[in-house]
């Protein structure tokens, strides 16, 4: 009796310092949405630039991007709805100071997605965490639109990129797009964010571009130069391929911690790590009872083949393809280094696999602490391009 006594004022008092310590406004989902906290809740776009409270719509019509539309209106009236990033410029989209985390990204930029460099900087550092063409980041790599539903990405019509990677930084945050693009282009952005405490033990987001053009000698290395800890959370490939025949026997391998001849995750095939099986291809019967096959599109909320664009039969007659996988319920987690690649295997005569030479471009996700390891550089302009 005397043990259950204690047991009912030990119940009491931890429910005391769960209330004490707070929610944080973090890890949102349908489970905690009745819970309050103390986190608030900003968001910039270029009708407020800094996210301050009380500071949106007050662009003039002598400064705002959409002044002669709204001129009959006035200030108040969608006055600044977008900015012109001119040539080989750079703009800040959103610059944070505070201890919070980046929770929702919308935007819709016009011209080649491939020419707009979106890079991501937390804290103090001076090389971004985020370096990768929008297209890409967005998992539109080819440059046209392609629905896409998943839980971290999503792409909606007409091109509307939206990215809910949960992003925490600790003093602050910078997030720029640079137009390397001989033209200018305008971009409408949102950037939803909220300022909270950030636990100890929260990683950093990464995101790093790489594209291989052609695949030299069957591997194509996705990432190689991670070093810390953390955990891989998912990839993005765009995959042209310039051979007929199946292209994604190839497998996929994780190098964990140190693995040198061979890594600790082995694949069985690209249609088997991306969710799918046979090739994505589903056979069916067509009015005749003739039976015919196809590649079969899908989008779900870890996995998908976003994207086929089979050629037009008059210059675009190459084969593409738009994948994505995240490693949400599964991170792939390291203590030290990981390195990923993946085969590029199709089919020759009498049921041998064939060593490939495809255009593959990877944007790699994954969390980690700091301070992270050097990109490799980007590709230039002409080796950005889609061809």
């Amino acid at each position: 009796m005397r043990k259950f006594f204690f047991l009912l004022l030990f119940i009491p008092a931890v429910a005391n310092a769960q209330r004490s310590a707070g929610f944080s406004g973090l890890n949102m989902n349908p489970g905690n949405l009745f819970l309050l906290s103390d986190a608030k809740t900003r968001s910039i776009s270029p009708e407020n630039p800094t996210g301050e409270p009380g500071k949106g719509g007050m662009a003039t019509l002598q400064n705002g991007s959409a002044s002669n539309s709204a001129r009959e209106l006035g200030q108040g009236w969608k006055v600044n709805p977008f900015v012109v990033i001119k040539p080989n410029e750079t703009y800040t989209m959103a610059g944070i100071t505070g201890q919070g985390a980046i929770e929702h990204i919308w935007m819709t930029p016009t011209g080649n997605w491939r020419n707009s460099i979106l890079r991501f900087y937390w804290d103090d550092e001076k090389e971004p965490s985020v370096e990768v063409p929008v297209g890409d980041f967005f998992g539109a790599g080819w440059g046209s639109y392609s629905h896409l539903n998943s839980l971290m990405i999503a792409v909606n019509p007409g091109s509307a990129f939206n990215c809910y990677w949960v992003m925490p930084f600790r003093k602050k945050c910078r997030i720029t797009m640079t137009n390397i693009n001989t033209e200018e282009m305008s971009l409408y952005y949102q950037v939803d964010y909220t300022l909270t405490t950030i636990p100890d033990d929260a990683a950093y987001f990464h995101a790093q571009f790489r594209r291989s053009n052609p695949v030299k000698k069957g591997v194509c290395t996705l990432i190689d130069s991670i070093q810390g800890k953390g955990q891989y959370v998912g990839i993005y490939l765009a995959w042209g391929v310039h051979n007929n025949g199946w292209w994604g026997e190839g497998e996929i391998k994780f190098y964990i911690d140190g693995d040198v001849q061979f890594p600790s995750i082995n694949g069985t095939g690209t249609e088997d790590y991306f969710c799918g099986s046979y090739d994505f291809d589903t056979r069916r019967k067509n009015e005749l009872g003739i039976e015919t096959s196809d590649y079969t599109e899908f989008s779900t909320a870890y996995s998908g083949l976003a994207q086929v664009t089979r050629g037009d039969g008059h210059y675009n007659v190459m084969q593409r393809f738009g994948l994505y996988r995240w490693h949400i319920m599964d991170p792939i987690r390291f203590e030290k280094s990981l390195k990923v690649t993946i085969q590029d295997l199709g089919w020759r005569s009498g049921g041998r696999y064939f060593v490939q030479q495809s255009d593959i471009s990877s944007v790699v996700y994954w969390y980690q602490t700091e301070p992270h390891h050097s990109f490799s550089k980007l590709p230039s302009k002409d080796e950005l391009e889609e061809n």
